[in-house]
């Protein structure tokens, strides 16, 4: 199927899709674009109900991933079909994002289904505001190697296009879950993991404590920080040292520098 007009009704429903939180919540679905998001979300096992092609704009080296989604014996029927460079304009965020276009399904965990390692090492997030930063979470979180991110307390919703596009496609291969504050600090007191709150607030420097052992990284949103609840409840809380004006560093920034002193210190 080749489809050229840029009122097709499919073409509407994958826009309203990008562009409306309420339409992805429906239908339970979002997209994803771009060469490595793409792959990344093949290579994890992702399977989308509708693929979009648009051949004038794939580069020869994402050829394979034609293949991939277009061969019957490769994937399970979905929807597929061709598009003019007009119509990939309108749906895609990024004209320049390799001619392929996914729709798929959504996918998260509940907290009991994160797969823990023998030393878990989990990042927990509450109330980040922008999808942005969600995204740069999830890539520092897989190149630290944590078990998994826990997002709570509302803030940027998982499934937003930018938060795949940001996390460069990381976003399937760290598992993630989603549940309240109160579930979250129950959970992981069950689990015997160390709660680590970062707040400007506090008297004791990120590097100073121990992180070798079951650790989650709890970190707040950039407005507001960390509930109090989440304050009362960790059971370390720690700063990042600030020297100029400023007192406190972006959301992403800081979770990175806290995962990190983690790895830092599990190698030492």
């Amino acid at each position: 199927m080749h489809i050229s007009s840029l009122t097709n009704n499919r073409i509407k429903n994958v826009v309203r899709l990008s562009n409306n939180h309420r339409h992805r919540e429906e239908l339970r679905q979002t997209i994803v674009e771009g060469s490595r998001e793409v792959r990344r979300c093949l290579d994890a096992g992702g399977v989308p109900t509708e693929v979009y092609l648009c051949p004038e704009l794939v580069v020869p080296t994402d050829q394979d991933l034609v293949e991939r989604l277009t061969s019957p014996s490769a994937i399970r029927n979905p929807q597929s079909a061709t598009v003019s460079p007009d119509v990939y304009a309108k749906i895609a965020m990024r004209e320049e994002s390799c001619g392929i276009l996914l729709v798929i399904p959504y996918t998260q965990l509940a907290l009991d289904s994160l797969p823990l390692s023998a030393s878990p090492f989990l990042v927990v997030v509450e109330g980040a505001e922008k999808p942005g930063n969600v995204g740069a979470i999830l890539r520092s979180a897989d190149a630290a190697g944590v078990d998994g991110l826990i997002l709570c307390s509302g803030g940027t919703d998982l499934h937003n296009p930018n938060v795949i596009r940001a996390s460069l496609g990381t976003r399937f291969t760290v598992p993630v879950a989603e549940a309240p504050t109160d579930e979250v600090i129950a959970w992981l007191r069950r689990q015997g993991i160390t709660t680590i709150a970062a707040t400007p607030d506090a008297q004791v420097r990120y590097t100073d404590v121990d992180l070798t052992g079951p650790v989650a990284i709890v970190t707040g949103s950039e407005a507001d920080g960390l509930s109090r609840q989440w304050l009362a409840a960790a059971d370390q809380q720690v700063t990042i040292p600030m020297f100029g004006v400023a007192d406190s560093l972006n959301l992403a920034t800081s979770t990175t520098l806290l995962l990190y002193e983690v790895v830092r210190q599990r190698r030492k």
